[in-house]
């Protein structure tokens, strides 16, 4: 039986090394023991974050890629970059929407609205290609601030407002288009460019990965120190550096895909910048904290005398900005602007991007990060039904099916986050 003087006797050192820190492989293993507990921890509290997109897009590749060995060619993830982000545009502004709880259901036809006004003045009237493509972004944002100051105003469900617009938009279009219906862009002209022009140089898109990496390695730190200064929670510098370092691995990897093709893609350029820009916007500036205030609830905002009406008007006109954007960058695509412009399934597929890659139905949680996951992961599976010659039929259901899977996980989220009173 010990006694007293034995209990009090010093433990064992722990195995260090030279230096008599800890042993690095401790070290590993005991920072991967807490990440593993993070991650438990979140997960039974519905923080999923993104990893139901990135485990459905890493099945959708693995399917496509054992049916056709083209699906991730050099050719196919280039020409892939490129596709999303028309479309990818458009769902970075409705995300802006979903933070409030509301849908935007006019950007379809406020893209193919700002298409035509390009094509008009362009084409018919000999305007400069820059001074017309500004004044059809700027069309779409007269248009959206118009929707978001009336549902400001009314308090009518944005959907309502929207839903209305849609309708204008869309008559407003077919007007200035005439009896002729299609206009052709000029093939070597600035917006046939933005989808058809390539850095073919190997540095631009290694540079851009290089970038990339650092500055979120700068905004993980800086966030660090602010929050450890104040007494908050905040990350390691071991997790910020693994964190960074898998960012960076991903980033090589898909320069180094695009460089075996035709380079790095202009539009994919812009709109990455663009996502990024947007992000720091939300995340990082005081406009950005009240739109995720509204949408945790707009009495509760009024009440702290937020300026409801100002955000929620500047959300509805960022969405059609953005909508205006990509209806210039789907025209490109095709270099042509028709009746059908921003019809068909392209309000469906935006919204169904921000919502795939986590955006919540229910207000107050996304990133401009979950549109750029969720149309990765819609055009992935129309890319894939394309090159293996799959009845386009299939594609709907397909993406049907990820889009009722991911709003019944959203749903099942947030139940979980308001049993654990995080909602």
């Amino acid at each position: 039986m010990r006694n007293a003087a034995d209990s009090t006797q010093p433990r064992p050192a722990a195995p260090t090394g030279r230096t008599g820190r800890p042993h690095p492989g401790k070290a590993v293993i005991s920072a991967m023991q807490g990440w593993a507990a993070v991650f438990r921890l979140k997960l039974s509290a519905g923080e999923l974050g993104s990893l139901p997109v990135v485990l459905v897009l890493a099945v959708v590749w693995i399917i496509f890629q054992a049916l056709n060995d083209n699906f991730l060619s050099p050719r196919n993830l280039s020409n892939l970059s490129v596709d999303i982000v028309g479309t990818g545009l458009i769902a970075v502004g409705i995300v802006f929407v979903l933070l409030l709880g509301e849908l935007d259901l006019s950007v379809g036809s406020i893209s193919g609205l700002a298409a035509a006004v390009f094509a008009v003045l362009n084409v018919n009237n000999g305007v400069p290609e820059w001074l017309a493509l500004i004044v059809a972004v700027l069309t779409g944002t007269a248009a959206g601030t118009l929707q978001g100051f009336s549902f400001a105003k009314t308090r009518v469900p944005a959907f309502v407002v929207t839903l209305a617009g849609l309708l204008t938009w869309n008559g407003i279009m077919l007007s200035i288009l005439g009896t002729s219906g299609t206009i052709n862009l000029d093939e070597d002209g600035l917006v046939a460019k933005l989808t058809s022009y390539y850095f073919t140089n190997d540095a631009a898109a290694y540079a851009l990965a290089g970038v990339a990496a650092g500055l979120v390695f700068l905004v993980s730190y800086q966030d660090r120190r602010r929050r450890r200064a104040v007494g908050m929670p905040h990350r390691s510098l071991r997790g910020i550096g693994v964190r960074t370092g898998v960012l960076a691995v991903i980033a090589f990897a898909a320069a180094h895909m695009l460089n075996r093709f035709q380079g790095l893609p202009l539009a994919l350029l812009i709109f990455l910048v663009i996502v990024a820009a947007l992000d720091v916007v939300l995340r990082r500036t005081h406009y950005g904290r009240q739109v995720y205030a509204l949408g945790g609830g707009v009495e509760a905002a009024r009440r702290a005398s937020l300026s409801v009406t100002r955000v929620q008007t500047a959300v509805l006109a960022v969405s059609a900005t953005m909508a205006a954007l990509g209806g210039l960058f789907l025209a490109s695509r095709i270099t042509s602007v028709s009746q059908n412009s921003g019809s068909g399934v392209l309000l469906l597929n935006a919204i169904a991007a921000a919502v795939i890659g986590g955006a919540s139905l229910f207000g107050g949680r996304g990133t401009t990060w979950n549109a750029v996951l969720g149309i990765l992961v819609i055009q992935s599976i129309a890319s894939g039904m394309s090159i293996t010659d799959t009845p386009a039929a299939l594609q709907f259901v397909i993406t049907g099916g990820v889009l009722f899977a991911a709003v019944v996980i959203d749903s099942l989220s947030r139940r979980s986050q308001e049993a654990h009173g995080r909602a």
